[in-house]
């Protein structure tokens, strides 16, 4: 097993003689494992080696009896520790995040903080190749893209991981050979989190049911697709090189001559780095947002695309250019654009609905509220048919692909906490005119953009206001 992850290092470069080494170790069999092989390699390749511990504030009583063990284990084995104290459920509270998540922050950021006081020491993680499928299970459930088939990189910047080759089961067997213990996280075994439900029921079942092989072959496709994912990388690197011109301000422009010539198969990757590039980060950049892109290529001069970072697509002759929204288009969305209501009698059978997207008709006599214009706030819902069934405005949003970025600058027309109109994109379906319907609210919508001769907001007869 030592030797099997000696060559793992060597085959992903891992380390070098005289590296410094910063190994995490929570005091679970993975990372202990982990320390006693990394002091190992010390002797062959003159590494040097600390270990870092982290307690989170959460296993009253078991995290403290770990931070122990893992202080005896380095004194024992003559190893330098730092050990960091965190509060992560406070840290969650704060941020937004679930324990997990709030978790591999801190870790993240306590590792890296000692691996930059030690003069920028690579830092080793105890994942094993049980850890490697269920996150390749996790991202597919999810639904991902090359990389993400790719599972957990064995090497990335500073990042390594010696123990990726290892059956979780091999490496406690291991231990049990040499006689060294370990502590036990009872968390790792709470079903709640869904990493654990996976490790617990679909893992077993599949090399139990299905195959008993199960892991390790997937395992290899985890690796197979890492090979698929690196050469796809470069060849979109190429092609980007290509199509791609840069702008000053940091704008792009992608040749449409150029990009007819990029493999169908790597046009999307091709559109991705494009878009990843002109914001300067790639969190949040998904396939919707590409998908905008691509169908901005088959639309007329002029049309443009809502983006992530404050950035839009905008179809040129050229092909599209990725810029920052113009100021005219990302003025204060604190200000309300112009908007006239009026509430009229429904006295005419041929009266004709209003055909254009900013201009709606509500029935007027079943609005409850003062019908406000203003952004979402917690609480929005709408009645999406005609049986009387709601959702949430939020869940709105996430099922429309509408940018997270975009949602508070979106226009909402709202009789108390239920949302008459989102204004350009849904009515909501119990205010629709019916047969029974006596008076008519008009709300007609400016967008901002100027309109002489018109009143900005007419009173309706109600009372009704707009509001922020």
């Amino acid at each position: 097993m030592y030797q099997k992850m000696k060559a793992y290092i060597q085959e992903y470069h891992m380390l070098q003689e005289q590296d410094k080494v910063i190994a995490g170790v929570s005091g679970g069999p993975d990372s202990i494992c982990l320390l006693f092989m990394l002091l190992r390699l010390k002797k062959e390749m003159k590494i040097e080696v600390r270990a870092v511990h982290v307690h989170h504030g959460i296993r009253e009583g078991g995290a403290d009896a770990d931070e122990a063990y893992v202080r005896e284990i380095c004194r024992k084995w003559d190893v330098d520790l730092a050990v960091f104290h965190e509060d992560v459920p406070e840290y969650a509270r704060r941020h937004k995040l679930t324990l997990e998540e709030a978790g591999r922050d801190v870790r993240r950021q306590c590792l890296e903080k000692a691996g930059d006081a030690w003069g920028g020491a690579k830092i080793a993680l105890a994942h094993h190749q049980d850890d490697n499928v269920e996150t390749l299970l996790l991202n597919l459930s999810r639904g991902c893209g090359l990389k993400g088939l790719g599972g957990i990189p064995p090497a990335e910047g500073r990042y390594i991981r010696p123990l990726l080759p290892f059956r979780k089961q091999e490496i406690e067997l291991y231990l049990k050979k040499r006689e060294i213990s370990y502590c036990t996280d009872e968390t790792n075994q709470e079903e709640h989190y869904t990493r654990n439900r996976i490790r617990a029921r679909v893992l077993p079942y599949l090399e139990k049911e299905v195959n008993d092989q199960a892991v390790r072959h997937m395992a290899q496709t985890i690796g197979e697709m890492r090979s698929l994912a690196a050469y796809v990388g470069q060849e979109t690197e190429r092609f980007f090189h290509l199509c791609v011109r840069k702008e000053a301000g940091g704008g792009l422009v992608i040749r449409e001559e150029d990009y007819r010539k990029v493999p169908e198969a790597l046009r999307s990757y091709v559109l991705h780095e494009a878009l990843c590039r002109a914001a300067g980060k790639r969190k949040d950049i998904e396939a919707v947002h590409v998908a905008s892109l691509q169908e901005l290529m088959g639309k007329q001069t002029g049309k443009k695309a809502h983006l992530p970072y404050r950035l839009e697509g905008v179809r040129c002759y050229e092909g599209i250019r990725i810029r920052k929204r113009e100021e005219e288009e990302t003025h204060s969305y604190r200000e309300i654009p112009p908007v006239s209501l009026r509430v009229f009698d429904r006295t005419d059978p041929d009266i004709r609905f209003p055909d254009t997207p900013y201009t709606k008709w509500f029935d007027y006599d079943i609005i409850k509220s003062t019908v406000k214009i203003r952004h979402r706030e917690a609480g929005d819902y709408l009645t999406i048919n005609r049986s009387g069934n709601t959702q949430k405005l939020k869940q709105y949003f996430i099922n429309e692909k509408i940018p997270r970025e975009e949602r508070d600058r979106i226009w909402l027309a709202a009789d108390g906490q239920e949302i008459l109109w989102i204004v350009g994109l849904r009515q909501n379906q119990k205010y629709q005119i019916t047969d029974r319907t006596k008076r008519i609210l008009e709300i007609e919508f400016y967008g901002g953009k100027e309109d002489d001769g018109k009143d900005q907001c007419n009173d309706p007869g109600r009372g009704s206001d707009t509001e922020n």
